[in-house]
């Protein structure tokens, strides 16, 4: 099905195409074709905004997962309509991750499909509150970027590796 991608924010200069196709692929790599995702590339006010009224904590982050099912970790949603053809949405904090990417010299379209492969792992459930919900996702997180890396030709780790 779709991903369909939204740019909420003027401040970074995205490249949308190349995003897309790597959501659609991460996405493929999960084994979630057959569903709907929705990425929006938000603002700092935004990302400041949502944080604050979801998670309790007004201030700008790198992503925020908006899951449609509520899924054990690895689960696909058994859909009984097509409108539960939906995995969900995930907003990217473009201003945020940008600022992160220019402190440490990191690419950043490479930080974004990163940071997305992880909302896309909160979709279905994963985790890492914990050190073994953290190790699942992680593990989750390297499978699926290493079926991109072989198709791109990059070199793109999991979001996680330095929590626990």
């Amino acid at each position: 099905m779709s991903v369909a991608l939204r740019n909420a924010q003027r401040a970074v200069p995205l490249r949308r195409a190349p995003l897309g196709s790597a959501v659609r692929a991460l996405r493929a790599a999960l084994g979630a074709s057959s569903f709907d995702v929705g990425l929006v590339c938000a603002g700092d006010r935004l990302m400041r905004r949502l944080n604050g009224a979801y998670r309790c904590c007004p201030r700008p982050t790198d992503v925020l997962s908006f899951p449609y099912h509520r899924l054990q970790p690895g689960q696909l949603p058994r859909p009984s309509c097509r409108d539960d053809y939906n995995l969900g949405d995930i907003f990217l904090g473009v201003e945020y991750i940008h600022r992160q990417c220019c402190r440490t010299g990191e690419d950043f379209h490479s930080v974004l499909v990163v940071t997305a492969a992880h909302g896309l792992c909160h979709l279905l459930g994963y985790q890492h509150n914990t050190e073994p919900e953290w190790r699942q996702m992680y593990e989750k997180e390297l499978e699926i970027l290493e079926v991109l890396n072989r198709q791109s030709g990059s070199n793109l780790q999991p979001l996680t590796a330095g929590l626990f």
